[in-house]
């Protein structure tokens, strides 16, 4: 008999332990449906970072993205869900615009042969909703190139001899944005 109520005791502990936990484990209910990613762009392997990009990596549903998924000649948030936002660590050229150190959202508004790229102070965003056009910084327009194709939206950067790019790509459409760092410009001159 004292077994017993030992037995009982040690079965009723265990559960209320084993229950217990699973009311105190973390609900994730309301995640965002697209992982987001964070890019960094540096001179070097080991050189401090220039710019950092944090943005939503939506998913293709078919190889036409723009036009359909996204439609043309509409502002876009240049990913999904919160708006992407790009931190200069040090005064650069964008495009042809200067843009002093700091951190911006990028807008981007696409077309089927070129895309209008913004860059907006209003940080802290989510999607287009926020965008007021007196806060834009600056404002270029590039051509849409083909690649090959990319099911995720990403965002990287290319060196080149002339300074860098930042590229844009989702399905077959990229965007080359130019993309020039103060000591880039320097050394240049």
């Amino acid at each position: 008999m004292g077994n017993t109520k030992i037995y009982t005791i040690i079965i009723g502990l265990l559960s209320v332990l084993l229950f217990t936990n699973g009311v105190n484990a973390q609900s994730f209910e309301h995640l965002d449906k697209n992982p987001h990613d964070i890019i960094y762009y540096r001179t070097g392997q080991m050189g401090l970072p220039q710019v950092k990009v944090v943005y939503g990596r939506p998913e293709a549903k078919d190889e036409k993205v723009f036009g359909s998924q996204v439609p043309f000649g509409k502002l876009w948030t240049t990913g999904s869900d919160e708006s992407t936002e790009i931190k200069f660590y040090q005064d650069v050229m964008f495009g042809n615009k200067f843009v002093k150190a700091g951190t911006y959202v990028l807008y981007t508004i696409p077309n089927e042969n070129y895309w209008t790229i913004i860059l907006n102070k209003k940080t802290d965003t989510y999607g287009v909703c926020f965008y007021n056009p007196e806060e834009d910084v600056a404002k270029l327009e590039v051509p849409t190139m083909e690649g090959d194709m990319l099911e995720s939206f990403s965002i990287g950067f290319k060196t080149q001899d002339y300074g860098s790019q930042m590229v844009l790509g989702w399905a077959k459409t990229r965007i080359h944005i130019p993309l020039y760092t103060e000591s880039r410009l320097i050394s240049k001159l």
